[in-house]
């Protein structure tokens, strides 16, 4: 009967202080809670570098509204705006990089250059999100295969952990996030495929391989 009463007096303990802690959470530290637990399950056990994320807080983003060019913002207006992350993106033909801006908005994501708007994926018609299972930061968004886009988008992202959950947050489709092994397909655009390979090596690389190829190292 002892070992009975301690028990849920134990249970009962836990409940308080879990209720106490619950209850002092500020907001933006509740958000913070909410999008780590999606980054655990997208991530968790799949990709290096994730047991090195956890005690990295995200930010609300990397980039203020006022950073944009004002042409882009004019573009864009009435959108809410949510986050937005410098990052590299690879040309789908010949892998080429450019310095690009990832603006996520309450509906759609927006490849922008300086002043011009290279890509737009509303979040309605995004058919997957890739990353592999190594530490780079590569991640390739799905489109779907349709007039007004050029194909799949690589980018490569410092952060990411933190952009991958943003967008996969803000378009409701943490199911289809993947993390890949080895390889990864990609459309290119008119029918056309690419492939890309994922290695290990002394320092990081990312580059085109004799056969084609997109290699990350």
């Amino acid at each position: 009967f002892l070992m009975q009463t301690s028990e849920m007096l134990r249970k009962i303990c836990m409940r308080n202080l879990v209720r106490k802690y619950c209850r002092g959470l500020t907001a933006e530290r509740k958000v913070q809670l909410q999008q780590k637990v999606v980054t655990s399950a997208v991530f968790s056990g799949k990709k290096e570098g994730y047991l090195e994320s956890l005690s990295q807080p995200f930010l609300d983003t990397r980039l203020k509204e006022n950073d944009l060019n004002p042409k882009v913002l004019q573009l864009i207006r009435g959108e809410n705006i949510k986050y937005v992350t410098p990052v590299i993106k690879y040309d789908r033909n010949g892998f080429k990089a450019r310095e690009r801006l990832l603006v996520l908005t309450q509906s759609s994501a927006y490849v922008v250059e300086m002043a011009k708007i290279k890509q737009k994926i509303e979040y309605s018609t995004l058919k997957g999100i890739s990353t592999s299972n190594l530490s780079d930061g590569i991640v390739v968004i799905h489109v779907p295969e349709d007039k007004q886009q050029k194909g799949d988008v690589i980018l490569q992202c410092e952060h990411i952990f933190e952009t991958v959950t943003k967008l996969c947050i803000l378009a409701n489709k943490q199911s289809l996030v993947k993390v890949v092994k080895g390889s990864l397909r990609f459309r290119v655009g008119s029918g056309k495929e690419g492939t890309m390979v994922f290695t290990v090596g002394p320092e990081p690389q990312v580059f085109k391989d004799k056969t084609g190829q997109l290699t990350v190292v």
